[in-house]
């Protein structure tokens, strides 16, 4: 038996509008589209994914963690070739930058529209 990873599906409030965030972000295409799932895919590979399925009452983590409060469950780890110009675009597209950095070179933390942490990466961090 073998088994392959196919896909990160994050909840959302909206799997429309978070799957267009994501697609713009990385490049992506669009595999389907319903109202409450939406899959996209590498233009070059079928799999992995990322999908995007709808939780009514998504709560956003709290970063960095604290004890009685919503955990971050995992996050996407993303890298670019310039840490700058990545921020900049994915703040174009509607992310935030997170106040609390723990490392001060080569990476980001940083969420999505809806509020799921996200990490921007240099080569080699």
């Amino acid at each position: 038996m073998s088994a392959n990873l196919a896909a990160t599906v994050l909840g959302t409030p909206d799997p429309p509008v978070l799957a267009d965030f994501y697609r713009e972000l990385l490049d992506w295409v669009e595999v389907s589209r319903e109202p409450h799932w939406v899959r996209l895919r590498h233009p070059d590979s079928e799999r992995p994914g990322l999908s995007f399925q709808y939780e009514a009452d998504h709560v956003q983590p709290v970063w960095p963690q604290q004890p009685e409060s919503q955990q971050m469950q995992a996050h996407l780890d993303i890298q670019v070739d310039d840490l700058d110009a990545g921020v900049a675009r994915a703040v174009r597209l509607g992310a935030t930058v997170e106040g609390h950095q723990p490392q001060p070179d080569g990476v980001r933390v940083m969420r999505d529209p809806h509020g799921h942490l996200f990490c921007l990466f240099i080569p080699g961090f």
